[in-house]
């Protein structure tokens, strides 16, 4: 990286929880917008993991963190 900052776990973790939720953003806006089969239910699926994606990440560093030490 630039500068001499050093990409950690913990950084690489949150740019990709990051990335997803846009996707899932994405995906949320197309499915509410269009009327096809199972819509409502990706949307429900979206807005779900739109919760407990950053959650789940959350846990998974905590416990990273604490199983490291």
């Amino acid at each position: 990286m630039k500068n001499g900052k050093k990409s950690t776990p913990k950084k690489v973790a949150a740019l990709l929880c990051v990335m997803i939720l846009v996707l899932l953003y994405l995906v949320t806006f197309i499915s509410a917008l269009l009327d096809f089969p199972g819509a409502d239910k990706l949307f429900a699926a979206c807005l779900t993991a739109t919760i407990g994606l950053p959650i789940l990440l959350w846990l998974f560093l905590w416990c990273f963190k604490h199983l490291k030490d």
